[in-house]
């Protein structure tokens, strides 16, 4: 459950990774990161990524 997530999709939105879901804080620090920290990172990435698809359905131009 550690492996890296990033998915080469590098484009950020408030310091928020569309890709992955971390912040930019969270990418720099992930090598550094113990298997709990990576956990935790993940749970939080996964809920901002449900938030920005969320939000991104509801525009309209």
């Amino acid at each position: 459950m550690s492996k890296n997530p990033c998915i080469d999709i590098c484009k950020f939105a408030d310091e928020i990774c569309l890709g992955c879901g971390r912040s930019k804080r969270e990418i720099k620090a992930w090598k550094k990161l113990d298997k709990a920290e990576r956990r935790v990172v993940l749970v939080e990435a996964a809920q901002r990524l449900r938030v920005l698809k969320t939000k991104g359905r509801g525009k309209s131009r």
